[in-house]
């Protein structure tokens, strides 16, 4: 499988794990944008009278690396994907500034 569509899949997979509402008025969207790869996962609703939309996740792919961009849950991705196959080398973590990132276990772009 090329490299890509195989990060596409452990995406939608770590995706499809992650959401889960137990909320019957708050709607678990899952976003697969493959024609421009971004993905997501977001909470859409209400709660009494507050409007509910929140991304939870979300990654890109970028020159042929798997960006962390927002992470508001209490699981390491990178782990996760590391867990699935992808190197730490094409794991950036998008949501931590340039300078931090050589100090992570992941890759720098």
């Amino acid at each position: 499988m090329e490299k890509l569509e195989k990060y596409r899949q452990i995406i939608r997979e770590i995706l499809t794990d992650h959401a889960i509402t137990n909320d019957p008025e708050i709607e678990c969207q899952i976003i697969f944008d493959t024609e421009h790869d971004h993905y997501q996962i977001l909470d859409i609703g209400w709660q009494g009278l507050n409007r509910i939309y929140a991304c939870y996740i979300h990654f890109d792919l970028k020159d042929g690396k798997i960006w962390i961009q927002h992470n508001m849950t209490e699981n390491d991705l990178g782990k996760e994907l590391v867990a699935r196959g992808v190197p730490s080398s094409d794991i950036i973590l998008g949501l931590h500034p340039p300078y931090k990132r050589p100090y992570t276990d992941y890759g720098v772009a």
